[in-house]
């Protein structure tokens, strides 16, 4: 069996935002249940692109689906934690970008889970693909870290 790779440091994404848990996110093991950090990964990727201006469900002519998603667990996450989502892109193609996200507890210098989306933009009419357009690409850019 390979080796796991060791969790993300906080060094190594390029924005972050806070998280809340809440009482509900636990499950009856006492932990934060594995679809919340799911949930989490969203609203971290979806709240940066609202906050940049990139992403409005109502109006967009495009907007990006998610062909894929993963997560790595390290350590248990449990309500009241404050989570703080770091978040980076590793790919940008012509229409698509995976984000990779490290959900930190606390003040906490390791990832207790790192997770990733992949977004392929398509039109609103028809749901195909399409380039992504200069402001995302120039965003996507900005969360880029060098090797």
């Amino acid at each position: 069996m390979a080796q796991r790779p060791a969790p993300a440091t906080r060094d190594q994404f390029a924005v972050f935002r806070p998280l809340q848990t809440r009482w509900m996110d636990n499950d009856i093991y006492g932990h934060m249940n594995n679809v919340v950090h799911y949930s989490l990964f969203d609203t971290a990727v979806n709240g940066w692109l609202m906050e940049q201006g990139l992403l409005n469900p109502h109006s967009d002519t495009s907007y990006g689906l998610v062909v894929e998603t993963g997560c790595r667990y390290h350590a248990e996450l449990a309500f009241p934690m404050q989570i703080h989502a770091g978040l980076r892109v590793s790919k940008l193609g012509q229409s698509s970008v995976r984000f990779e996200v490290g959900l930190f507890a606390d003040a906490a210098q390791q990832a207790a889970a790192e997770g990733h989306f992949v977004h392929v933009y398509v039109g609103r009419e028809g749901h195909r693909p399409v380039e992504i357009n200069a402001a995302r690409r120039a965003a996507f850019q900005s969360l880029m870290l060098p090797p």
